[in-house]
């Protein structure tokens, strides 16, 4: 009667091995993407610096993205599923931090009577900005990432993802087709708002930082109660 049982377990450390052989062996892959980057990145260095410069400004998001795991769908579908706020909360700090950075940039460049950078971004806010935030966060919810993580799993090799990418090139493409259109006719009517118009740049910051705090703060509260929740059950 032990006999089966042996062979199971002799099975199961079969399929074991083979896994950690089939990491090892990835290692020389490993090493000869990273070659092949050096090598284009130096190939592109001989085009125009600004290139290479790209190149590894991409390559370095790249790792960053994957290592953290960031990804501003997981931000607002983790809460709802998991409970979890980590990567919510990351995002708001990140928010915190060009809000600041940004209104230093604008704010400098008005002092010193240029232009300031950026205006051209200040678009109408309307029923049709509710409606197309929506519409984008169901099809992120459903295809498993925003722009940023489909781009990054793209790279760790899910076809899921890479479909995603495919539709997401179709959809944006036709989007810009039919842009002038919902712009003349719905866009164009709504108001434009620049917040350091209404409250001054210094009541601008510190209302957008108010803001992000509260939403940390609710996040903290939130992740802290499902946390609860789950111990007591």
């Amino acid at each position: 009667m032990s006999e089966p049982t042996v062979s199971v377990r002799s099975s199961s450390r079969a399929r074991t091995d083979t896994k950690k052989k089939a990491k090892k062996n990835q290692l020389p892959i490993g090493i000869a993407v990273l070659a092949a980057m050096v090598a284009f990145g130096i190939y592109l260095s001989t085009v125009t610096p600004k290139l290479a410069l790209f190149w590894i400004l991409g390559c370095c998001f790249g790792f960053i993205l994957q290592k953290s795991r960031f990804c501003f769908t997981a931000s607002m579908r983790d809460p709802s599923l998991t409970g979890s706020t980590s990567v919510t909360r990351a995002v708001l700090i990140a928010f915190a931090f060009t809000s600041i950075a940004f209104a230093a940039i604008k704010y400098g460049a008005m002092v010193k009577g240029l232009p300031i950078p950026g205006q051209s971004y200040i678009v109408p806010i309307s029923l049709a900005t509710a409606v197309g935030a929506f519409l984008f966060g169901i099809g992120m919810v459903i295809a498993g990432g925003c722009a940023s993580g489909t781009l990054m799993r793209v790279g760790e090799g899910f076809g899921m993802q890479i479909l995603s990418l495919f539709f997401f090139v179709v959809g944006s493409l036709w989007g810009a087709h039919d842009f002038g259109w919902w712009k003349l006719n719905f866009m164009l009517k709504a108001p434009k708002i620049f917040m350091p118009d209404i409250f001054g740049w210094a009541g601008a910051i510190i209302i957008q930082l108010l803001v992000i705090a509260a939403l940390y703060i609710a996040a903290d509260k939130w992740e802290n109660r499902k946390l609860d929740t789950d111990q007591n059950h």
